[in-house]
């Protein structure tokens, strides 16, 4: 079952690896509220596979506010303030990760030309606050972030580069996987030209998955196929 080719994988967080309980939306409702007032700027649409940067774009044109960079910068630290105590006060059945994914990451590092990393739409301070709350943020090396680029395809392309990077080959001689649970992730997995393997545990069915044109999809990462279909070259 080992991979072919150097592999890099590229995990999304929110839905995919855990569930944060909504800590990240409150967090950011609450960074709106102090800064402009507003505790709905974010109510009228889906987080779902946003980055951060374009949540706060969208909220803050939503509520008729520039979306000049210093203003989605100053949400951003805001929201950063309020979320380690979002994560710390979110009960642990409201809190956890995603069943067999801890498995399914401790499997992939253990094999030699693998680079296991992330592909996330959350800013890598964000990200280290809802992993570390799980024991997981140590077990990815690398990654793209919310804040290497606002667009989601791009910083997946930035998290392949540092992957291959990592393995100290070409990114065209790699096989690059990502792993998500919207069709967001799906759309930026194909941009790159990587395999896409979707997951059922948001707010997205495997099928509705599939259908957005991902290559597997599974309602998790306990199914039979699903480390096959991770770590393969087919």
């Amino acid at each position: 079952m080992g991979a072919m080719r150097p592999t890099v994988l590229l995990f999304d967080i929110d839905g995919t690896l855990v569930t944060t309980g909504g800590a990240g939306r409150r967090a950011i409702s609450r960074a709106f509220e102090k800064l402009h007032g507003r505790l709905d700027a974010c109510e009228s649409f889906s987080l779902s596979g946003m980055t951060d940067r374009a949540i706060v774009r969208q909220a803050l044109g939503l509520i008729g506010v520039e979306a000049s960079p210093e203003a989605i910068d100053g949400v951003i630290d805001c929201y950063l303030s309020f979320l380690d105590e979002e994560v710390k006060r979110t009960e642990d059945h409201h809190y956890f990760v995603h069943a067999g994914m801890r498995e399914a990451v401790a499997e992939a590092r253990s094999r030699s030309g693998v680079a296991v990393g992330l592909g996330t739409g959350n800013v890598r301070s964000g990200a280290r606050v809802k992993l570390e709350r799980v024991g997981l943020y140590d077990q990815f090396g690398f990654g793209g972030f919310g804040c290497d680029h606002e667009d989601r395809v791009e910083l997946i392309r930035h998290g392949a580069r540092s992957g291959a990077q990592l393995l100290n080959v070409p990114l065209e001689t790699c096989r690059v996987v990502v792993i998500g649970d919207t069709p967001k992730d799906v759309s930026a997995a194909k941009g790159i030209g990587a395999v896409c393997i979707g997951v059922g545990t948001g707010q997205f069915t495997p099928q509705a998955l599939i259908e957005s044109g991902a290559d597997f999809a599974f309602p998790d990462f306990t199914v039979p196929g699903a480390i096959e279909a991770l770590l393969q070259d087919r």
